[in-house]
């Protein structure tokens, strides 16, 4: 069943990881080793997790790094399916 508007994971990562937790941008982003500029723009959803960095929460959260790239991958595709047209595109299976 597909999810209707995903949260980016970001916003989840903002609201149910630091936010609890008291953990300030600049302390992730330090902890994460990544800059507070990457971090808060993952946190604001203005940039995609990578691999890279699903690895690097998953180790400092002791979560899974698929877990958030199949989030990440759930929000592009619901946003790709919203502007995308694929009235010109054939199907080539068959005859």
């Amino acid at each position: 069943m597909e999810m209707y508007n995903p949260a980016h994971p970001g916003l989840l990562l903002k609201e149910e990881v630091l936010e609890p937790l008291g953990i300030s941008v600049s302390e992730a982003a330090l902890k994460l080793g990544t800059s507070r500029q990457n971090l808060s723009g993952i946190l604001n959803e203005k940039i995609s997790i990578s691999p890279e960095m699903a690895l690097r929460i998953a180790k400092a959260f002791h979560s899974d790094a698929k877990s958030w790239l199949n989030m990440q991958t759930a929000y592009d595709l619901w946003h790709a399916k919203q502007r995308v047209n694929l009235d010109n595109v054939q199907i080539m299976y068959g005859s």
